[in-house]
């Protein structure tokens, strides 16, 4: 069983979902009008108000029998199927967690952890542009609407996500599994990409993610080289 919260308008929803953190059951929270949401290392996560879904979930963290970095890749694929299923669009994983619907962000996920009461919760926020028609300043975004032409009602997009994640998230797979389907849904993987290091380009092709949450891409210049979050960026 897992509460469900609506707010009308809140900061984040990471930060919320402690004020009616329920110790007995999972808890989450949503909104349509996150004011100041976070993305991954300090990025900002902003929505159109009454367009798109500001989604946290409260887990502990002594019930979740993956590692972070797995919980981060089985999250990722979660939502990845939700909106391939939902909208039959082409839905990829831009490493380590942005989903790409039709070679647009549509959706950023931020997994925290924080204490509360003496126990530890993953928070995992999850924001999705839904119904946002204007990215004229962000040309690597969209929603589902701009991508797809498909519109949905927010209440039931919720209702139906919620179910979808929750149901997931109570049968998680193995980590053997997580790792080959992540790294079968992964973007622009085997395909020759630009990436930029250190404010130099080259081309090179993305092989894999492994189980420590590193990203192997095999470089023009500089060959085969993991690389972490920051590191190294992809342009497309």
């Amino acid at each position: 069983m897992t509460r469900l919260h609506h707010f009308e308008n809140c900061f984040s929803t990471n930060d919320e979902i402690l004020s009616v953190l329920n110790e007995d059951e999972s808890t989450a929270v949503f909104t349509f009008n996150q004011t100041k949401g976070r993305g991954q290392y300090g990025n900002i996560w902003k929505v159109h108000p009454n367009e798109n879904l500001a989604y946290s979930l409260a887990l502990k963290t002594s019930k979740v029998i993956i590692s972070d970095t797995f919980l981060n890749y089985y999250t990722a694929i979660i939502v990845r199927d939700f909106l391939a299923n939902l909208t039959n669009a082409n839905a990829k994983i831009k490493w380590p967690n942005d989903i790409i619907l039709n070679g647009k962000k549509v959706c950023g996920i931020l997994i925290e952890k924080k204490k509360m009461n003496h126990e530890e919760y993953y928070i995992i926020g999850i924001g999705i542009n839904v119904l946002q028609s204007d990215f004229s300043n962000l040309p690597k975004a969209g929603s589902v609407l701009s991508v797809t032409g498909l519109s949905f009602d927010l209440n039931q997009f919720v209702t139906e996500f919620h179910q979808y994640l929750i149901s997931k998230i109570e049968d998680i797979d193995s980590e053997e599994i997580i790792l080959n389907t992540y790294n079968h849904s992964l973007f622009r993987k085997d395909e020759i990409s630009v990436f930029q290091k250190n404010n130099l380009r080259q081309n090179g092709i993305i092989k894999n993610a492994d189980k420590n949450g590193f990203l192997w891409i095999d470089l023009e210049n500089d060959g085969l080289q993991k690389f972490f979050h920051k590191e190294i960026e992809l342009l497309y």
